[in-house]
């Protein structure tokens, strides 16, 4: 995109439905009200129900985490992502604060166990340890928390995200009691249709590809980003088709396809390829690239 091009505001949220996968009060719920905060929210058992969602009409964008800082690739989100029909136009950073809740008047004497995913209950190892709490692995966060409050119980407490205590009307008995306090997941906004516009002054392109099977093909195809000076934040390869010989590509850049250098490392890419699809043009997260 050349350097006299008007930038255009990040897209304003706007009305209508998005899906989830999870409960109501989940980490993915606080993201999509965060992100868009003018949608109503619809909750998902799986992730291919909420990407169903959107090819159905049933909701306008679906809100998917593709990786955490701390653990990395969400499971079997790569390969979803190319079969969705789906393309990225946002991408929104949420940090994973957790929360010791409990029903309410609850002191934290009370309270002799905490329930949650077995994921946030790794991460809580120095609060629960200091205060002697038993772990009881739950289902998930949010539906951790709904038990908590249906089964009225003090001493039982859920780990979860504060909207999960607002949504199932329990009490915040301890906040941020996470051992990491960098921990942050990356969620993606899809919809059927790609928005290739320049939306701010950073943006991020996201393809995957595979490439042809000659000696040396994944050196000399990257080689374009690196001579053109495009920085790539993310390559991730996984197997596809049930074979060990086949090799697919999940790959970020900074940048937008208009930009000429971004271009150019792209048609070089291309010649090294025998699949290459952009998922995806949009704007860096406020919060990408600051320190934790």
């Amino acid at each position: 995109m050349p350097a006299n091009t008007p930038q255009i505001e990040r897209q304003t949220p706007g009305k209508g439905k998005i899906a989830f996968q999870g409960e109501l009060g989940a980490y993915s719920h606080q993201a999509c009200r965060d992100a868009r905060p003018g949608m109503e929210v619809i909750p998902c058992r799986t992730f291919e129900d909420a990407i169903e969602a959107v090819k159905s009409g049933a909701a306008e964008m679906a809100c998917l985490p593709v990786e955490n800082s701390t653990y990395g690739r969400v499971a079997d989100i790569h390969h979803l992502l190319p079969e969705s029909g789906l393309k990225i136009i946002d991408e929104h950073f949420v940090r994973v604060h957790i929360n010791l809740l409990a029903v309410r008047g609850t002191k934290l004497a009370d309270v002799k166990a905490a329930m949650s995913h077995t994921v946030l209950l790794g991460q809580c190892r120095g609060f629960l340890q200091e205060h002697g709490l038993e772990r009881i692995t739950g289902a998930d966060t949010a539906g951790s928390a709904q038990i908590v409050a249906q089964d009225g119980n003090p001493a039982v407490a859920a780990l979860a995200s504060e909207l999960a205590g607002e949504i199932y009307g329990l009490d915040v008995l301890a906040r941020h009691i996470e051992d990491r306090q960098d921990n942050t997941t990356r969620f993606l906004i899809m919809q059927p249709e790609a928005d290739m516009r320049p939306r701010a002054d950073k943006m991020m392109t996201t393809f995957v590809f595979r490439v042809r099977n000659i000696p040396a093909a994944l050196y000399k195809g990257l080689g374009g980003f690196a001579t053109n000076g495009v920085n790539m934040t993310k390559l991730e390869s996984y197997m596809v088709g049930g074979t060990f010989t086949a090799t697919q590509f999940y790959a970020d850049i900074e940048g937008h396809p208009q930009d000429a250098n971004v271009a150019l490392a792209l048609e070089e890419l291309g010649y090294f390829t025998d699949y290459l699809e952009i998922l995806g043009v949009y704007p860096a997260d406020p919060r990408r690239g600051e320190p934790s």
